[in-house]
């Protein structure tokens, strides 16, 4: 039973993450590589704050949001002069400077050796110790992002970010303030990131940088590939397919090495499978 209790754990911060990263690229069809680095920068607010400063875990998640805005609001000055192909590079380039700050930042982040001993959440003085708990407060946390995407979806703000995704210029003269909508809904990702960081972070009691790499936007990349783009519901069943295929193979029984290697081969064969045969992925609305 714990054994399902910490896959549900860890879907539910994936799921945030996917639904987060899916409307900057479903919705606004923004090539974006840079979320591993909000989902660091969540973490590692929540790690140093908890551990040194001793701040409940709600007030680290909070101030991870508003780190994580402030930075979004400066790195999508930066990516609003690129586009497309250009955009997921110059972006990727961005996830790796998080990376060496989180990796070189020895003062704050304890470099490599990471930081342990980060403590679990308490609400109204009731620590939540043991996982059930938490897996409570994972899935009402990703109830109310999944209701915070749908409601954007369904908004008059949602069908500018679809009418920037077709045609940027088209929807500037309709009106629609593009560089604005952008920067709002990509700032608003990065926040949902940042709550997903500071999840994982107090879940694990321990982080280090090999976390946060620029493979992690990837691996969260193909999670929204193949549910869908702009598919709410395809962000969770992404989330829930590829989790699921590492703890399939360890059931088959592969040593670890030989396991580790044909994920990765797995991963890529379902992306190009995906891209060639339901290109759309399983729910998407829209092509990649």
């Amino acid at each position: 039973m714990e054994y399902l209790i910490n896959l549900g754990i860890l879907f539910c911060i994936y799921g945030v993450l996917a639904l987060s990263l899916n409307m900057v690229v479903g919705m606004t069809g923004l090539l974006s590589l840079a979320h591993a680095a909000f989902y660091g920068i969540g973490a590692y607010v929540t790690a140093v704050t908890m551990t040194s400063l001793g701040f409940n875990f709600f007030a680290s998640i909070l101030l991870g949001v508003v780190i994580n805005v402030m930075v979004a609001i400066f790195v999508g000055q930066i990516l609003s002069k690129f586009k497309s192909g250009y955009y997921a590079i110059v972006s990727a380039g961005l996830a790796i400077i998080a990376y060496s700050l989180f990796l070189n930042a020895k003062g704050i982040t304890n470099g490599p050796l990471g930081i342990f001993g980060i403590p679990k959440p308490s609400i109204f003085g009731y620590a939540i110790e043991s996982n059930s708990a938490f897996l409570i407060l994972s899935l009402v946390i990703l109830a109310i992002v999944f209701a915070i995407y749908r409601y954007v979806d369904k908004s008059s703000f949602g069908r500018g970010l679809k009418a920037i995704r077709e045609d940027e210029e088209l929807a500037t003269v309709m009106g629609y303030s593009v560089w604005r909508m952008k920067s709002i809904i990509f700032s608003a990702s990065a926040a949902i990131a940042g709550i997903a960081g500071g999840m994982f972070a107090s879940y694990i009691a321990f982080i280090d940088p090999s976390t946060f790499q620029v493979k992690e936007s990837i691996f969260l990349f193909t999670i929204i590939i193949i549910g869908g783009l702009a598919s709410g519901v395809g962000s969770i069943v992404g989330a829930l397919i590829l989790l699921s295929l590492p703890e399939i193979l360890r059931f088959v029984g592969l040593p670890y090495e030989i396991a580790a290697q044909l994920q990765q081969i797995i991963y890529g064969l379902a992306l190009i499978l995906m891209m060639v045969y339901r290109p759309r992925g399983f729910f998407g609305k829209y092509r990649m």
